[in-house]
This record gives structure tokens, sequence and C-alpha cells, in this order.
């Protein structure tokens, strides 16, 4: 899938859970080398969203395609070539981080030249290559996250999904997060990443804004600022908050 342009349609997308609706008639489109941000508090069908993409979760309605230079391409052509990441990773509490590495490496068949020069790039980026040997138990939140990440990228793919991966992470760890993000994004991969904190939506290249399972706007953060008169996107919410109580 090399000299690829990959894309994702999500037409009329709609979940309901009993008598929760998670999802109500959601439409996007998502493109790569840019980072899209699906924001929105607790409860907007942010993780609904992504399961159904990943096929680990029906729609009730609607569909999910996957393009390939603008082609539809079967999700079982594609899957391996998507990388998600879970809110709660299920990484192994006594195994280093190398240990971590070489795992993910046997298991995704890369060859050991290719992970010698994919590791040492990776080591680089997140700045963890002096704790290779300390056990994944003990790392902070924000190491942590960032070994997830680095088992996420060893498959290099194509598209990448994160379920709020700063959730609970420390500023200065987030800030390491998100320089990796902007350095993978401009390789032709297409990033998809829920959050729920306000201050990281105008990092992202679009942003696509939810509540309660329905889709407020999409679009480049500042545009979206501008067409609706506030300053950030705290007061983004509020107004449309306030707007639909009149």
């Amino acid at each position: 899938m090399n000299n690829t342009s990959t894309s994702i349609e999500i037409k009329n997308l709609t979940k309901t859970f009993g008598s929760i609706k998670a999802l109500d008639n959601i439409s996007l489109h998502f493109s790569e080398n840019i980072i899209h941000g699906i924001v929105g508090p607790a409860g907007a069908g942010k993780t609904t969203l992504l399961r159904i993409m990943l096929k680990l979760l029906k729609a009730d309605s609607g569909s999910v395609t996957y393009l390939l230079n603008g082609n539809e391409i079967a999700f079982s052509d594609i899957r391996t070539d998507i990388a998600y990441m879970p809110q709660q990773q299920s990484l192994y509490a006594d195994l280093s981080i190398e240990e971590h590495m070489i795992f993910f490496a046997n298991l995704y068949g890369i060859s050991n030249e290719e992970y010698e020069k994919l590791s040492e790039h990776l080591y680089q980026i997140t700045r963890l290559g002096k704790f290779k040997d300390r056990p994944a138990g003990k790392l902070s939140g924000g190491m942590y996250k960032k070994l997830g990440l680095m088992c996420t990228l060893l498959r290099s793919p194509k598209i990448i999904l994160l379920d709020e991966p700063t959730n609970g992470v420390d500023p200065i760890s987030r800030r390491e997060f998100w320089e990796i993000l902007n350095d993978t994004a401009g390789n032709n991969v297409l990033i998809i990443m829920t959050t729920a904190y306000m201050d990281e939506v105008e990092r992202c290249g679009c942003v696509h804004l939810m509540e309660k399972g329905e889709l407020l706007d999409s679009g480049e953060p500042q545009q979206l600022l501008a067409k609706e008169g506030v300053e950030n996107f705290d007061q983004f919410f509020i107004k449309r908050a306030l707007d639909k109580i009149k």
C-alpha cells in the first residue's frame, strides 16, 4: 500500500443501545496526512463510532466505506493496515518495554532487520530508549501510553484509530504524545483520535464535534470558532447547548 491514498467515508450511521441513541445519523469523511479529532464529552458516541469502524460493533443502519485511491476496498483487505489503540490498553505488567516491542514485532511478522530500524526510530521519538528494561507495570501513565503507541506504530499502519489516548496523561507527556502524532501524520497516514480535552482540539487538522450521539459540526478548528463567534471550544459547546434551550 505504498504511494497510495487512503480515506474513509461514513454515511448515515445510526446505533442504539436500548433507549439510548449512541449515534444519530452520523456522516463523516476522513482523509490522510492530517489528524482528525472526534471531540465531545463522555456519552457523545466517540468510542461507539470507532468500534463500528473496526467491525467490533454492528451499526443499526448506515455504512463505513474504506477507500484506496478513491476506490472502495473491502475491510478484510485493509484491516492489516489499521492499528487501534483502545482507552484501556492490555499491556503485560511484567514485560519490559523492549520485551513488548519484540513480542509485537514477532506478532506482526516483522523481520529482525526491519525491527532494528523501526525500533530505533520509535525509541528516539518517544524518548523511551533509556527505559528499555523497565516493566510496563512500573511505568508512569504517560510512559505507559507512549509504549502503547510504540506498539501501535511498529506495524507501520496506514490508518491509526486512537481512543482518548491522552486521557489521564500529565501535560509534558501529552505534549510529547502530540509531537509523535504530528510526526506520524505527515507520512501519508490517516489518524483519527477521540478526546474530551477541549485544549487539544486546536491541535487537530480537522475536528468533528459530537454530543449525545449527534454530529454538531466538522471542519478546521479556527474556522469553526470564527463561524460560531467564540474564542474556544468550551464556549462552542456551551453556546450550542444554550441554542438548544432557546
